[in-house]
């Protein structure tokens, strides 16, 4: 039967019946502050095939986050692990062999993870958010909306941004921790029935996993190529190897004074210098650099200019891939007409199937005449086969459109 629901119909927010929401409410809360007391939790941990996770961290004034708490639900109680005064190597480890780890939003989670356990990518990762956002569109609902939306509970959010550090913790601290990952257990049951019935688990448990591959890679990132993140598409050799040299100045020097890269050179300010070029410090001045910096660092900061302005050409970096760029897109209705359709037969919503930078990539391929085996990582899982057998032959039709959006000679 034809289905002639509109997207708006077929995505939305559901409520979750059975919940036993008393019992919820019941979960002791437990500290665990010693070494015995986490010993005891890692036991439970290994007997048990699901946990719910949520962390609580400072990163105001220091380069590395500081963790202040980890608050663990095992369905048995609700534990706040007391992070500055433990050890947690064997913890990490026991959470690296649970079959799963259940997060909400995990991203900055994830980022302490790998930064405190320096383990491998995590493949056993469930992201409640992403579970959320494929049955209902929305890629970025809100922890408290989904609880509410789904499970009928409202939480305050008001201690969002407390000093996790302060021991003890107020009474409405420790509950809002605890409330984190109180209800977390039973929102990812729910959104995981509602997923096996709309017959999409497996795509949901493989983008959590894509994710907690990707957040592994940024952690993990080489200090020579974090200047890429910034890259603008009009930027030109010069100025890419002024950006390279500044990114890697200002990392280095963030993570041995150990405060924020920003307190150093901003976003905003970084972007000025690498467009205009300053060589001195009077056209330094004229940029959004905070006064403080400029004192400190200004004379470094010209020194690095005019050092990669003497560099030969050669050895300036190169260009990344290029960007489609032109506004004259004629593939794109036929690419929106491939994804709609293949949204009504999956039952995925359609800002879940692509990413503008898989797009891209997609481009590049197809202007380089590269093998199925090139696609991202993103389209080597369960949209593979519609990548090569849908969308790769529709772009190759535009061939000659895609060059000169990319800006490339035709062969």
């Amino acid at each position: 039967m034809t289905d002639l629901t509109t997207p708006a119909e077929r995505f939305g927010f559901f409520r979750a019946d059975g919940i036993d929401l008393h019992a919820l409410d019941e979960l002791p809360t437990v500290w665990v502050r010693s070494e015995e007391e986490l010993y005891a939790l890692i036991d439970e941990i290994d007997s048990i095939d699901v946990v719910a996770l949520d962390t609580e961290f400072i990163k105001r004034t220091t380069y590395y986050p500081i963790l202040a708490l980890v608050q663990v639900n095992t369905g048995r109680a609700i534990y706040l692990v007391d992070a500055p005064k433990l050890d947690l190597t064997e913890f990490w480890q026991a959470l690296i062999e649970v079959p799963t780890m259940v997060w909400y939003a995990c991203g900055e989670d994830l980022g302490i993870f790998y930064l405190l356990a320096k383990n491998a990518p995590l493949t056993n990762i469930f992201d409640v958010q992403i579970g959320v956002a494929y049955l209902t569109g929305k890629l970025q609902a809100g922890y408290s909306q989904a609880v509410s939306e789904i499970l009928g509970i409202e939480l305050d959010k008001g201690e969002s941004q407390s000093d996790w550090l302060a021991r003890p913790l107020s009474p409405t601290q420790e509950t809002y921790a605890a409330n984190d990952v109180r209800y977390l257990l039973a929102l990812y049951q729910a959104v995981k029935e509602k997923l096996e019935q709309n017959q999409v688990l497996s795509q949901t448990c493989e983008d959590s996993n894509l994710y907690a591959k990707e957040l592994h890679e940024t952690a993990n990132l080489s200090d020579a190529l974090l200047y890429l993140e910034f890259y603008a598409p009009e930027y030109d050799r010069l100025q890419m190897g002024v950006l390279k040299e500044l990114v890697l100045w200002r990392e280095t020097l963030a993570r041995a004074i150990n405060e924020p890269r920003t307190f150093i050179i901003s976003r905003q300010a970084l972007r000025e210098i690498v467009e205009t070029l300053p060589d001195s410090i009077k056209l330094l001045a004229r940029t959004t650099i905070n006064r403080g910096s400029l004192r400190k660092y200004g004379d470094e900061i010209v020194r690095i200019i005019r050092e990669v302005k003497s560099c030969p050409s050669n050895e300036l970096p190169p260009l990344p891939p290029p960007i489609y760029r032109s506004k004259d897109k004629p593939f794109k209705k036929p690419l929106d007409q491939a994804i709609s359709e293949y949204s009504q037969s999956t039952n995925i919503p359609e800002n879940l199937l692509l990413r503008g930078r898989w797009i891209n990539d997609m481009l590049i391929m197809i202007a380089q005449d590269a093998p199925d085996d090139r696609l991202p990582l993103g389209l080597q899982g369960y949209r593979k086969a519609w990548a090569s057998q849908t969308l790769l032959p529709l772009l190759r039709e535009y061939k000659a459109q895609i060059l000169a959006g990319l800006g490339m000679k035709t062969p």
